[in-house]
């Protein structure tokens, strides 16, 4: 490509052969990374989900199972309030992309530590917000703007879903400038200066949703809030701005952690004691004081969670499934909790997570590339009317790691927690360079737990 040339952005073969020949040319760049350019399977669906493409990555898949969930069945009525309808239970086997060493592993422990009692999953809320803002010349007309708009939300739904409403037509585009499925929910104002963020509050069936909620948006605020408000009180505002920070996707926030983004989910599990030392070689108290170090650690650090390691499971799901990678931030915002309990006569221990802002969806986006359709058919998540079950499946795979991950931490001088780290992460690292490198690889280090079975043998 000639110097000075803008760099080209389409995906039509001349472009896609002149990014890779500037590729080519890089210093860092030998003819052994050519690999990159060979797709292994049809190209077409991820060349329309990216602009500036020149190949692929890949990244290894584990699966996990069986994760015993008993989840709830849940219906939205008009004003966005959840109804749970029934509950079913069932064994889910879950997709984890990754190369985290470990991870896996401790998934697996953890559902092998709720098995006997299983998991339950609560969906607690949905809805996803976007943030408006409409700025004016002093506080009286913001102040003025929040008091127009209160009591207005099922008037601003009505002229959403009006047939005859202009901006349907507007845009020229195949996709419609209004979506029906982003149904509005909930208008909240909050004024700033000379400020008001008009907060717009969807649900958007089984999408994530950011795109629709965006489309509605803009129609809201420039059809209906702009134009009326000025035809009414004769305020005319300096400027809108269609997100301003307040609306929660793609980053975490004390008000989303809180008041929930996207899908709100609580998940819990009961583990009696004598399993707690089978499995994770802990006692209650173990982990009892594990979570008064952490909780003190946490909130001496400012931190907007009081968890683990939840973004590690999630970041693995979202990547297997083809989920917008830019919501792990949000979606991992977490509230673990831990308390004495007692089952049958036996000490035993409640876990819970709360994740107020799981950023999903089960169609639109990446859910139509290959893989990601194929692990969301085995997970029973494909298409529509299954957002709320992967949402909760992702809850129920993020408590088994919390589990996992805060025993191997708990346990005497966080021993299991480094030998993980020590096994599957130093040592993996090794053999992974020794296979690129074409030389023999360390041995695996055997655990103690591996030590003491060959020794009984």
């Amino acid at each position: 490509m000639a110097a000075g040339r803008s760099w080209p952005h389409k995906n039509n073969p001349g472009d896609v052969e002149a990014r890779r020949d500037v590729l080519r040319g890089l210093p860092g760049w030998t003819p052994d990374d050519d690999f990159i350019f060979q797709w292994p399977v049809d190209p077409a669906p991820f060349l329309a989900m990216q602009e500036c493409t020149v190949g692929y990555v890949a990244l290894p898949v584990a699966v996990v199972g069986p994760l015993p969930v008993e989840l709830g069945e849940y219906e939205i009525d008009r004003d966005g309030d959840l109804l749970e309808v029934g509950r079913q239970t069932d064994q889910v086997y879950v997709p984890l992309a990754h190369t985290e060493g470990s991870l896996s592993m401790s998934v697996l422990r953890g559902a092998n530590a709720a098995r006997p009692r299983g998991i339950r999953t609560y969906l607690l809320a949905d809805g996803i917000t976007r943030d408006c803002c409409f700025v004016f010349q002093d506080s009286a007309q913001a102040v003025a703007l929040s008091r127009w708009l209160h009591g207005r939300t099922e008037e601003m739904r009505a002229w959403l879903q009006h047939p005859e409403n202009a901006f349907r037509q507007e845009g020229g585009s195949r996709v419609a400038p209004i979506s029906r499925h982003a149904q509005l929910r909930r208008v909240d104002t909050f004024v700033l200066g000379a400020m008001c963020h008009v907060l717009l509050r969807f649900t958007t069936g089984d999408a994530c949703g950011p795109n629709m909620i965006t489309r509605n948006a803009y129609a809201l605020c420039h059809g209906f809030v702009a134009e009326r408000f000025t035809a009414e009180t004769g305020i005319t505002p300096t400027r809108f701005v269609l997100e301003a920070n307040m609306g929660g996707d793609k980053k975490p926030s004390f008000q989303y952690f809180h008041e929930g983004h996207g899908k709100s989910v609580l998940a819990e599990a009961v583990i009696d004691a004598p399993t707690l030392s089978r499995v994770l070689r802990v006692q209650p108290s173990d982990i009892v004081d594990l979570q008064a170090v952490g909780l003190h650690g946490s909130h001496a650090s400012g931190m907007p969670s009081f968890s683990f390691t939840p973004a590690s499971a999630i970041a693995a799901i979202f990547a297997a499934t083809g989920q917008d990678l830019g919501m792990i931030g949000t979606s991992s915002m977490a509230h673990g909790t831990v308390q004495a309990v007692e089952v049958d006569g036996l000490p035993a221990l409640h876990f819970s997570i709360r994740l107020p802002g799981i950023e999903v969806g089960t169609i639109g986006g990446g859910t139509h590339l290959p893989h990601a359709r194929a692990f969301l058919r085995m997970l029973g998540c494909d298409g529509s009317g299954h957002v709320h079950r992967f949402a909760q499946v992702v809850a129920a795979t993020v408590l088994c790691l919390e589990i996992s991950a805060g025993a191997a931490m708990a346990t005497s001088g966080s021993r299991n927690f480094y030998q993980a780290h020590l096994e599957r992460g130093g040592l993996r690292l090794q053999q992974a360079e020794s296979a690129l490198s074409g030389t023999a690889a360390p041995p695996p280090v055997a655990s103690r737990r591996s030590r003491e079975r060959r020794a009984k043998v």
